[in-house]
């Protein structure tokens, strides 16, 4: 939301900037700039990018509507932890493997549905169960493969805000274009009157300008912001992460959800207080 704030913003500033200053707004309407300029940004996605990245820029920039993981979040995160792993010392490891096998079924999953919604991150944290319970598998060896698969994930996801960027960058050649396409139909009307010729000249100055104000104004901190909150979303990753390495080295449960507590953004993590009075509420109501 706070983009769209900010869009708005960027262009009643521009606009009642040009206007302050004695501007004609019906000077920057101009249709055939905008066809000429979004057209061509649109095709340079459609020849750079896989279908693939262009479904997932589509999926991050509508996402950016939403709000990022909040402090309430990564408390239900790290009870859930905290409950899994008091369940498997009091049960067994075997005992885990129906938690993670279906955890639609799970009588401790399906208290955290936020958690079930996020397929990618409740397939991270099944398969590394899974590796956990099958044994055999050092804490060391265990780190690397969860770090490859980060690695693999987080490359990912920076695919779309990296395809954007680029799109960003081109936006002031193409507004070049566009006045320069502008500039060859003025050539073609110079012997008329003035004011006709001045109107074609302004028309062809106005792609310019939308170049570089969809560029540095609308499009390149749009990819910001979707790097931005990728970021903020991978944090649930370090924390699961975090937490089943100490698991699987055998700390108690509320040492392995402290060593993943302290992986959070220090503007979104619960306190040390705050995390164990809601590890104890879970266990009164087990």
């Amino acid at each position: 939301m706070l983009a769209i704030v900010g869009f708005v913003i960027v262009t009643v500033s521009v606009i009642g900037g040009f206007i302050m200053e004695g501007g004609q707004l019906l000077v920057l309407m101009q249709p055939a700039e905008f066809v000429i300029i979004g057209g061509a940004a649109l095709g340079s996605i459609l020849v750079a990018s896989p279908i693939k990245i262009v479904k997932t820029m589509i999926s991050q920039i509508f996402g950016i509507l939403g709000s990022p993981p909040s402090k309430d979040y990564y408390t239900e995160v790290l009870v859930m932890l905290y409950e899994v792993f008091q369940a498997a010392r009091k049960d067994g490891l075997v005992a885990m493997e129906a938690h993670v096998e279906k955890p639609e079924e799970s009588n401790i999953l399906t208290k955290y549905p936020d958690f079930l919604a996020d397929h990618h991150l409740l397939s991270f944290f099944a398969d590394t169960m899974r590796l956990i319970l099958s044994g055999g598998v050092p804490a060391h060896d265990l780190e690397a493969l969860i770090d490859t698969d980060l690695d693999t994930h987080h490359d990912e996801i920076a695919k779309a805000p990296s395809a954007l960027n680029k799109v960003a960058d081109s936006l002031p050649g193409l507004g070049i274009v566009a006045a320069v396409l502008g500039v060859v139909i003025t050539m073609g009307a110079i012997g008329g009157p003035p004011e006709v010729i001045g109107h074609k000249v302004g028309a062809a100055l106005v792609g310019t300008f939308l170049g570089i104000l969809l560029s540095y104004g609308f499009v390149g901190p749009l990819a910001s912001n979707m790097e931005h909150m990728n970021a903020e979303k991978s944090q649930a990753y370090m924390i699961i992460k975090q937490a089943l390495l100490g698991f699987h080295k055998g700390m108690a449960p509320s040492i392995a959800v402290e060593f993943a507590r302290r992986s959070i953004a220090s503007d979104v993590r619960p306190g040390f207080i705050e995390l164990e009075e809601a590890c104890k509420a879970s266990r009164e109501k087990g």
